[in-house]
């Protein structure tokens, strides 16, 4: 028993030892979350029985598939916590960010069988079915590469946002200054002023609200060339994580000779 457990922590945990079971279990899911997604999407479109009889099918054997390895992810987390207790590394393997996705993904199905709930209500519930196109982040090393530059570079970017947000708020107390007398309709109040900053600095530019007076026109115009600017910003410290991890794992793969110190090809 303790050698099948070990097989199925090592496919769906990604270990060498298990390369093509890992293989074919990534893409059986990949190809199942795939699925799943485009059912979302056409369902609501779709008339004919037959179609949707298949829909339902497909939403059962899938429902099963994740629920069976949802149960699997939790019978062998404590081989990831080794120094764990067996129930706490299981607890808190629950509590992860991908294991609440992963049950939220498959809860929907099973709400209706413990409480009765209304229709309409089911009908919102059966969105959370799209939470399983954030399954495939498992089992593809770029989504993970992404969210490990994002958490690596989480203080840069939060300290870009807030400078957004002060500029948010100062052009708009600005413009609403401006504006106010000129178009009383338009810029009501500060938040509808907050609403053409957003659109601006984003460099939208809806076009259902906008200055008309020289100075405000003269505002707008800063404001949308540091729009520009601030876009940048995020996207430049992105671009530096993801030089950087790559940098981390050449030199992770790099080997060095022990006796002369020189790398080996």
């Amino acid at each position: 028993m303790k050698n099948i457990k070990r097989t199925i922590y090592n496919i769906l945990d990604k270990s060498e030892q298990n390369g093509l079971a890992e293989k074919i279990f990534d893409i059986m899911i990949i190809s199942l979350i795939i699925l799943n997604v485009v059912a979302v999407i056409c369902e609501p479109s779709i008339k004919d029985p037959n179609a949707l009889a298949f829909l339902k099918i497909l939403e059962i054997v899938s429902v099963i598939i994740f629920t069976i390895e949802y149960l699997l992810r939790i019978w062998v987390a404590d081989l990831s916590m080794p120094q764990k207790n067996k129930w706490k590394a299981r607890f808190l393997f629950i509590l992860t960010p991908m294991a609440i996705i992963d049950l939220l993904a498959i809860l929907p199905f099973y709400i209706p069988f413990i409480i009765p709930v209304d229709l309409r209500v089911l009908r919102m519930l059966r969105v959370f079915r799209l939470l399983r196109i954030f399954k495939a982040n498992r089992y593809t090393s770029a989504l993970t590469t992404v969210f490990r530059v994002i958490k690596n570079k989480a203080e840069q970017l939060i300290s870009s946002l807030f400078v957004v947000i002060v500029l948010m708020i100062i052009a708009s107390v600005l413009m609403f200054n401006i504006e106010n007398y000129a178009q009383p309709e338009k810029f009501v109040s500060v938040f509808d002023a907050m609403w053409w900053s957003v659109a601006t600095l984003t460099t939208v530019g809806y076009g259902d609200i906008y200055p008309i007076t020289l100075a405000g026109k003269l505002l707008a115009a800063i404001i949308a060339i540091l729009g520009i600017g601030i876009v940048a910003i995020p996207t430049g410290i992105i671009a530096s994580g993801f030089t950087e991890l790559v940098h981390q794992k050449n030199e992770q793969n790099t080997r060095i000779c022990p006796h002369c110190g020189k790398e080996i090809d």
